[in-house]
């Protein structure tokens, strides 16, 4: 029913930018909230930005200052603007949003696919 499909992951020298996209698809009535999350080998799944239902956004501590989320209603699409990346960005980032669906008007939870984000020394 829904589809959130990531692009914009790759490999990226230390200090350098990607910029991540999730782009939704599918019956879909409305967006509440989106996020990023990312994890890396060995670890547990964190959040790393998020914008909340009423535009509030947060960020872990590490990408404060780095990172910029962001979202286009209009195209049902999320973005991740990663600035002075560092090796221990390296990870799969995933995309996840909370929508309503127009057959059941309730929200639900759904995941990206990941993409690889490798940052080299």
């Amino acid at each position: 029913q829904v589809q959130l499909v990531e692009s914009g992951g790759g490999l990226v020298q230390a200090g350098g930018s990607l910029r991540l996209s999730c782009a939704a698809s599918g019956s879909i009535l409305s967006i509440i909230a989106v996020a990023w999350y990312r994890q890396a080998p060995g670890k547990q799944r964190e959040l790393v930005a998020r914008i909340g239902g009423g535009g509030t956004t947060n960020y872990a501590d590490s990408v404060k200052g780095r990172f910029t989320i962001s979202r286009d209603s209009a195209r049902n699409t999320m973005y991740l603007q990663m600035n002075s990346l560092k090796p221990e960005d390296t990870a799969v980032y995933y995309c996840n949003a909370v929508i309503v669906l127009v057959s059941n008007y309730r929200p639900e939870g759904y995941w990206g696919q990941g993409t690889q984000v490798t940052v080299s020394s």
